[in-house]
Order: C-alpha cells, then sequence, then structure tokens
C-alpha cells in the first residue's frame, strides 16, 4: 500500500460527512438512521484487513460451535482493538464518524465507550433482540453505537434489524442478551415495526443505547465482519452499576472511575467536540 493512498484513507476519516438534515430528526424519532457511502470500498478493505488480522490474534472463543451458548454462536468479539494497534486506533478514533455520532444526539461532543469487533462466522447463528444499554453504568441515554459492515451485508448474512422506536420505551431493560431475551422482546415487541435491509458496502448504521436489535444467522458461507464503535455524550455521567455486567464494565472500561463523575479517563478519549 502506497504511503499517499494510506494518508488519503486518514484524510477521509477526518473529514466532515454531509448528514442529510432529516437524519437527525429520523435518528430522534425511530432511535436509528443508516446512512449510505460513509465510508469508501478502499478504505473499509485497508482498515478491515488489519482488524480482521487482530480479531483473529486476539479471539480467545475457540469451541465448537455446537458446544457454545447462543451469545457464543451469535459471534466473535473482540474488544478495544483501538488499543493493540496505531492504524486501528486511526479508524476507531475517527473525527468523520465521531462527528455523526454527537450530531444525532444533538449534543456537543463524544468520547469513546469503548470498540468492538463482532464477527459472526459462517454458521454463527442469531444475536438475539436486546438493548445494549443494560450493560453499560451510564446515567443518560446519549448514548449511540456506529456497525461498520466491512464486506457488503445481504440478508443471508444477518445484518442488523431494528425495533423501530422501541428506544421510547422502558419494556425488557432488564434483559441482558439469551435465549429469554429472544423469546421474550420477539412477543413484546410486535406493536413496533421492524427494519431489517442489507447494508450497501460502506453503509453504516447508528443506533441509540435503548433501541431494541437483533441479527439473523449467517447462512451465507463467509464470515460477516463488522466493526463497531460505541460512543457516549461528553457530558455523560457514570451512575452506580445496576447488574454483574454494568459492574464488570465500569470496572473494565470506564477504569472504575467515581461513581457520579465523567468517564474521562484514558480508557475514554474525547473524540469529537464543538
Amino acid at each position: 500500500m502506497e504511503t499517499t493512498e494510506i494518508r488519503s484513507f486518514e484524510q477521509q476519516l477526518e473529514e466532515p460527512y454531509e448528514l442529510p438534515a432529516e437524519s437527525v430528526a429520523f435518528f430522534r424519532e425511530y432511535g436509528y438512521v443508516k446512512l449510505k457511502n460513509v465510508l469508501s470500498d478502499s478504505l473499509l478493505a485497508y482498515y478491515g484487513d488489519i482488524i480482521t488480522e487482530w480479531v483473529f490474534k486476539l479471539n480467545q472463543l475457540t469451541k465448537p460451535m455446537e458446544e457454545r451458548t447462543t451469545y457464543e454462536r451469535a459471534f466473535l468479539q473482540v474488544m478495544n482493538l483501538w488499543r493493540e494497534n496505531e492504524e486501528v486506533k486511526d479508524f476507531v478514533f475517527s473525527k468523520r464518524l465521531a462527528k455523526i455520532a454527537a450530531d444525532l444526539m444533538e449534543v456537543k461532543g463524544v468520547r469513546l465507550y469503548h470498540d468492538q469487533a463482532l464477527y459472526k462466522e459462517s454458521s454463527g447463528g442469531i444475536t438475539p433482540w436486546h438493548a445494549d444499554q443494560f450493560y453499560w453504568p451510564l446515567s443518560s441515554p446519549k448514548t449511540v453505537t456506529v456497525w461498520i459492515p466491512l464486506q457488503k451485508t445481504l440478508m443471508e448474512m444477518g445484518p442488523l434489524a431494528f425495533a423501530e422506536k422501541s428506544h421510547n420505551v422502558e419494556i425488557g431493560r432488564n434483559l441482558e442478551i439469551s435465549d429469554e431475551s429472544e423469546a421474550i422482546m420477539a412477543s413484546q415487541l410486535t406493536q413496533f415495526n421492524l427494519n431489517e435491509t442489507p447494508f450497501d458496502l460502506g453503509e453504516v448504521s447508528f443506533h441509540s443505547g435503548w433501541l431494541f436489535h437483533r441479527a439473523g444467522a449467517n447462512l451465507s458461507g463467509s464470515a460477516r465482519k463488522v466493526m463497531t464503535m460505541i460512543y457516549m455524550d461528553q457530558d455523560q455521567l457514570i451512575t452506580h452499576p445496576q447488574n454483574s455486567y454494568q459492574q464488570a464494565d465500569w470496572e473494565t472500561w470506564l477504569a472504575s472511575k467515581e461513581i457520579g463523575s465523567h468517564p474521562d479517563s484514558y480508557l475514554n478519549p474525547l473524540l469529537f467536540s464543538y
């Protein structure tokens, strides 16, 4: 790869994306938005190769698929890759993506909660219905995850599906991702419209921390490779953990900072601010 091309990728990660005005209103109402042509094919190929290398280098889930739990069958999951590789850090710290997150949440700036590679293997199962913020000891709903497929993601690969407007109700907020959450929320969410559509290469989604979402099994024969970053309002506050998962997150991703303080440790850098 030529140095000039790598620099052009770095520049693209910094350049503002022209966010359509209607996208902010859509996100506010529906709890998610899908945006096309956010990142170029060549940029995704370059960083995708690096991310994939590190996912398989750091992955510790090696059990046969038939011995795994529903959660483990859903994907290989590797977090905070930005601390392992400088080029992955450039991708995760993208001001282009962080600015979109800030604008969609209508806040002055965003910090990183953590990044997370989610690789659904060719025989990977469903990702059950869940809301991410069940796991986060954060006081405000001003959180958002960007979901970045590293390849074109057709329906047979299990693209992300959203229960529109479900971030506005409190049903199911005590459920971890599991067979139980899938069964309970499948019946509870019938009142909400389901958006389940493929992703073009370069298309990404942003979804609110309390929006319920799921993904189908990967029946394609190829891995569904996805990189995500979780952003939080720069004025977010740490709240007392409500479950064992939030306790672990507080210790692991928030450096056990004081309850009631801002999550502004070295693990949660400010990625964009006006």
